[in-house]
């Protein structure tokens, strides 16, 4: 047997359902590594709730295999995508920049319960690494691994809190990056947020598509290493 009936005792921890406030005033402060400071926090946060959910399972449910592990999760994720689109409840610029940050916020917690599904350490700071090349942000792990260092260290000597830029250019060059984050094409998502009723035909669609998308990238992943690690 592969698989076992779960529960609403098995759903994936609720309380880090949208990116935390000290995330987005960092994005906004530093809307060029806004990925990297999400992977960075997804790791910190999510992380132990991961690895968390994945012991519990395989206590409640022995015989559940990784790979039906992996599929609950993503699941529970998808449809968590298909409704993220109007969780904002903001029109505009500003609604859409909530809602690609929440997307994005969304696939990290995916991809870190997938990994600890496989058997895969959710804390480790290579799952940071592995989230900017699996959402396509960065093309190798070298230059993902770079770019974190980088953010880390801005986010350590305060510069972030020094910009005389626009806000509504923040926002926008915000918004661009969270929606590369998170497979969504920018542009068309942006502007049809603030289109009555397109937004959410297209934030639907494009939001299920692309975490679907990326769910399959990191089963591909953490599937060859699969293992049932032995509790802390």
């Amino acid at each position: 047997m592969t698989g076992e009936d779960v529960t609403e005792e098995d759903e994936p921890e609720s309380s880090t359902a949208v990116p935390p406030g000290g995330l987005w005033a960092r994005m906004k402060a530093d809307p060029q590594y806004a990925p990297e400071h999400l992977a960075l926090e997804a790791v910190r946060r999510i992380g132990p709730q991961a690895r968390t959910w994945a012991e519990r399972t395989r206590t409640r449910h022995p015989r559940m295999s990784p790979e039906a592990m992996a599929e609950t999760a993503i699941r529970r994720f998808v449809n968590h995508a298909r409704v993220s689109g109007a969780v904002s409840g903001a029109a505009g610029l500003p609604g859409a920049v909530i809602d690609m940050g929440v997307l994005a916020w969304t696939q990290a917690r995916m991809v870190l319960y997938v990994a600890a599904a496989y058997g895969a350490d959710p804390e480790h700071p290579d799952r940071a690494t592995d989230l900017l090349v699996l959402q396509r942000v960065h093309k190798i792990a070298e230059t993902a691994r770079l770019a974190l260092g980088v953010a880390a260290g801005r986010e350590r000597i305060d510069a972030l809190s020094r910009s005389d830029t626009p806000l509504a250019r923040v926002m926008l060059r915000l918004g661009f990056k969270l929606a590369q984050m998170a497979g969504v094409r920018a542009a068309k998502r942006l502007v049809a947020k603030a289109v009555p009723g397109a937004a959410v035909v297209l934030g639907t669609w494009a939001n299920s598509s692309a975490t679907r998308s990326l769910a399959v990238r990191s089963q591909e992943l953490y599937r060859p290493r699969a293992t049932v690690p032995a509790p802390r």
